[in-house]
Order: C-alpha cells, then structure tokens, then sequence
C-alpha cells in the first residue's frame, strides 16, 4: 500500500510585473499555471523541461520560499498554506532542498561545521553534545572525510561542495528533499557518482525526492515516475518506463527524441520543433504548444485539454493532449 507524502493541486505561481509612474501591477509572469502532482513515499517523481518552464519555481513553491498565489499543498496530511511562518519553519525539517549552485547556496564565510552546525541548531534536532558526531558521520555518509570538517567552500571542488550541501539536507534527518537541478553544474563523473550517492541515501533513510532537471538521461536513472512540464503546466505525467518507451504527448516525444543514442547503427527519427517556446506573461489560448506542434487544429487553440489516462497497464499515465490516441493510431497527421 503507497502513502502520499506531497500531494499539490491547482498550484499557481504568479510573479507581478511592475510599471508606470507609480509602480502598479500592470501584468503577471505566470511562472506555474494550475499543476497537480503527488508524490509517494520512498519514490523519486521527477520534473523536466525546458528551460523557462517553471520547473524551479514548482519546487520553490512547495517549500513556501515563494508564497504561492494559488493552490493546495498537501504534506503528510497537512496543508502547508494553512500554517504561519513560524510552524512552516518548523516543518521544514522534514522537507529540505539541494540548490542546483553549490558556490551560491554555501556561506563562503563558514567553515563546513559551522554550515551543518547552523542546520541542527535551527531545527534543533540533535543534542549540541552529539553534533561533532553527527557531523562526521554525514561527511563520511556523503563520502567526505571527518578531517575536512574545519575547511571552507572554496577549498572544495564543485563535486565536493554538492556533497555538502547533501549533507546540509541530511543534518536534520528530513523525509522529504527537492533536488533542484542538484547535478547540473557538475562534471558528467561527478553527476554519476551524486547520483548513485542520492540513490544510496534513499535506501538508507527512507527518503522521497522531487527530482529536477533538464537532463533526460540522469532522469532515467533516478526517477521512478516523471512529470513533463511546459510553460508553466504539466503536460504528461505516469511511471518512468511508460514516459520513455511509449510517449503520448508531442512534446515529450520531441524532447525524448533530442537523447543521443550511443549505436552508429541505430536510426533515430529527430523530431525539431519550430519556433520559440512563447513568453509566460502573455501564454497561448488553448492548448500552449499549439503554436509549435505539428498536429495543431482549431481545438488545440481554442480548448485547454486536460490530463487524461492513456490506455496502458498500470492506468497512471496521464496527458493532456486532445489527439493522443489519433496521433498513435495514426488517425492524425502532422500539418508540417
């Protein structure tokens, strides 16, 4: 039986646009737009798209360090927008988050002690007599020696500050971690060697991650299921198997299609998409990527499709394209 850890519904995140004489509001980014997920406990669901999709800002959104315009965010059975400052701060010991910036997210002040010593005394979470312990027993979990303890973030490598940072989210024992972008910024051996260490730290302690990223290989690798976003909304979303072996919606088989494959002898279709993604001050009516797809009709730019099962066995793969099934059947062909 699979409990839902985090459960979001209808989350918006609109950012003002500010102009004039005197400042007024004159129009919003819509940054996200009506996205609804659900994450099961101990399971990976990652995130992806294109830049500018709104990713990040999703992830952001569910921690509550950008207050939400709109929305539900189900935690453990409790709603985070319910709660004031001071008790969201208290339940972010179990919800933590790995930036995607290790230079940017680490005090270039603080020594690696005085980082993970500021963690635990915030939240409180272990006693102070037992901190240097559990201090270098996070460095060694994250594959850091105790004897770098007393160092600071510019005599790490890029690698190196990331595992900190892994350790930073480990110091206050969470159940929950977003992984923004956490692999991106670094070399392609390092990200394996991260990668497995998150895989690891999720067996060890039962952990549940929101996966961020761009990249669709590292996605591959961690997820179990994978939500496709685009300009702000979720267009397909179901187990990590299904997404990439049987793609329903244009753009993920777009995206999909962008993977090198490693066999000079294999022939893959490349699908390229035309145009610029639209801005989010001003997205398209209906569906919003009519204006790049190459099955548009009328329907597409005048009605927003929803998410809707696809027949497949498991019956948690969702997409929200109007001609999905005609697409596959063949019933529907590209206008281009």
């Amino acid at each position: 039986m699979t409990t839902k850890l985090l459960e979001v519904n209808n989350l918006k995140q609109y950012f003002p646009i500010k102009g004039g004489v005197f400042g007024r509001t004159v129009n919003h980014v819509k940054a996200v737009d009506d996205v609804s997920f659900y994450v099961n406990e101990g399971e990976t669901l990652s995130i992806v798209g294109e830049s500018g999709c709104g990713k990040s800002t999703t992830g952001r959104a569910v921690l509550r360090l950008d207050e939400p315009t709109e929305g539900d965010i189900q935690f453990n059975g409790e709603n985070l927008l319910d709660l004031n400052k001071n008790d969201m701060r208290k339940k972010r010991k179990d919800m933590q988050i790995i930036f995607q910036d290790p230079y940017a997210s680490i005090n270039p002040r603080q020594t690696v002690r005085q980082v993970l010593e500021e963690a635990m005394a915030i939240q409180d979470v272990v006693p102070k007599a037992d901190r240097v312990d559990k201090m270098m027993e996070l460095l060694d979990t994250v594959g850091l020696g105790s004897h770098q303890l007393d160092r600071f973030p510019h005599e790490f490598s890029g690698g190196q500050r990331q595992r900190v940072g892994i350790a930073r989210a480990l110091a206050v024992d969470p159940k929950f971690i977003i992984c923004d972008e956490s692999v991106s910024a670094l070399d392609v051996s390092i990200q394996a060697q991260v990668l497995n260490l998150l895989k690891n730290l999720q067996e060890q302690y039962n952990l549940t991650y929101l996966f961020i990223a761009h990249d669709l290989g590292v996605v591959r690798h961690i997820s179990d299921r994978v939500a496709v976003m685009y300009l702000g909304r979720v267009v397909e979303i179901g187990e990590k198997e299904e997404i990439f072996d049987n793609p329903k919606h244009p753009y993920t088989k777009s995206l999909l299609s962008a993977i090198p494959v490693p066999d000079p002898s294999h022939k893959q279709e490349r699908i390229v998409l035309k145009g610029d993604v639209p801005s989010p001050i001003d997205p398209p009516p209906g569906c919003r990527f009519h204006t790049r797809c190459p099955f548009a009709t009328e329907k597409c730019r005048d009605e927003t499709p929803e998410l809707r099962k696809t027949e497949t066995m498991t019956g948690t793969h969702e997409a929200a394209c109007h001609y999905m099934e005609d697409i596959e059947a063949g019933r529907h062909k590209a206008a281009y």
